[in-house]
């Protein structure tokens, strides 16, 4: 059986320092990347423009806006993000060319309904696992006015990009089916930025226990301060993805009580197997996520209260010899 190809179309809002934030990510000015290990940067000059950006997105966005003569607030949303991509199995076995192809007939989509000019840049990366396009553009509205809440902001405006984005890739590709939005599904959506810091505290984890397994008398000041340098990282990186997964609590439980639910239910119909499949995925990514920050292995554990306890040591010789 086929997995389903969904045409994904996403979008983000920016008001202020964090379009700086966006712009380093999109267009590749960072010399790494340790928070987001799915960026392999020797694959990064794969990635291209379809729209190169003439000036820093802030900078660009604000010329817009004085040109334009807008009303604005500090808490002006400046710079809208849209996220196009596809299923992983839509790019499978397509070259390049046909890659472009495809983000080429979005940006043609996108400036259906938006003014060309007011697209800052649309890059596509490919050196992450799924090749998709950052597309970011100033929200300015037909009539000169500065409003993301008209273009995106409401829970009906999204379903018509949804809709409409759909009914254009279609008519090139017929096999596509019709994404659905958070707004839309009513579900709390997980970061995709969650995943992959969970992915990147689990290489943290496998590189702990295997420097605790390297350990010999003979190497044990050099593997100690190896082993420490990793656990400054790796614990506090723990307690901040559990922090953040607690907003999540309710939903967790939601979908857990929906997945129950439907397997009570009798039914074979294609949507409800296909509904059936997707809350056991996202019910699946929640469970991996949690057991990437609850099950911290007991040796790493010990090895950090060891590290901490000499750590106070240290500090209390010190400050007894600074007395």
């Amino acid at each position: 059986m086929l997995k389903p190809q969904y045409a994904i179309l996403r979008f983000a809002k920016y008001k202020g320092p964090e379009i700086g934030h966006i712009e380093a990510h999109n267009e590749r000015t960072k010399e790494k990347y340790a928070s987001n290990p799915d960026v392999d940067t020797s694959r990064s000059h794969l990635n291209f423009h379809l729209v190169q950006p003439e000036r820093k997105y802030r900078a660009e966005a604000e010329r817009q806006i004085a040109e334009a003569k807008c009303r604005i607030r500090k808490d002006s949303v400046r710079v809208v993000e849209t996220l196009v991509t596809a299923s992983p199995e839509f790019f499978k076995g397509k070259k390049k060319a046909e890659i472009r192809e495809f983000f080429e007939e979005a940006v043609r989509f996108i400036e259906k309904h938006q003014s060309k000019d007011s697209i800052i840049s649309a890059v596509v990366h490919m050196d992450e696992k799924t090749p998709h396009m950052h597309l970011s553009f100033v929200p300015l509205t037909a009539d000169g006015r500065l409003s993301a809440k008209d273009i995106v902001g409401n829970k009906k405006k999204l379903t018509w990009w949804q809709d409409e984005f759909w009914k254009h890739m279609v008519k090139k590709w017929p096999d596509l089916e019709r994404g659905e939005s958070a707004s839309e599904t009513g579900r709390t959506h997980i970061p995709p930025r969650l995943f992959k810091e969970a992915t990147h505290l689990n290489r943290q984890r496998d590189m702990l226990l295997q420097l605790l397994g390297e350990v010999n008398p003979l190497n044990a000041k050099k593997k100690s301060t190896e082993i420490e340098a990793l656990l400054e990282q790796y614990i506090p990186g723990v307690e901040r993805m559990q922090t953040k997964l607690r907003k999540y609590d309710a939903a967790y439980k939601d979908l857990q009580a929906e997945n129950a639910a439907l397997k009570k239910k009798d039914d074979t119909s294609r949507e409800s197997v296909k509904h059936r499949l997707e809350v056991a995925q996202q019910l699946q990514e929640f469970e991996d996520l949690k057991r990437a920050v609850e099950n911290v292995p007991p040796e790493v554990l010990q090895a950090y209260q060891q590290s901490s306890t000499l750590t106070q040591k240290e500090v209390g010789a010190k400050n007894a010899l600074g007395r």
